[in-house]
């Protein structure tokens, strides 16, 4: 299968600069992983989290792609197209 344009139109994997889900600390609730919005740069909480904030701020926002910001893990994720990349 041929990556997708998001994917392939991505140059420059933004890294997490905390390492926290601010929307989870706002609630006092804690997160499973952490993933990076390669538009904008926010981080949020993954589908594993019970709040699911990169989920939510892909809704709100309709940026396509995250990466994991999760030590030794090196993928992308594409929302709109459902596709993964390693790099």
């Amino acid at each position: 299968m041929a990556i997708c344009s998001h994917l392939s139109a991505l140059t420059a994997l933004i890294p997490a600069a905390e390492h926290v889900c601010p929307d989870c600390v706002a609630l006092g609730d804690k997160w499973v992983h952490l993933r990076v919005c390669q538009e904008c740069g926010h981080v949020g909480c993954c589908d594993q989290s019970k709040n699911k904030h990169a989920t939510k701020h892909f809704r709100a926002t309709e940026h396509p792609v995250i990466i994991s910001a999760e030590p030794g893990e090196q993928w992308a994720w594409c929302y709109v197209d459902e596709q993964m990349a390693e790099y």
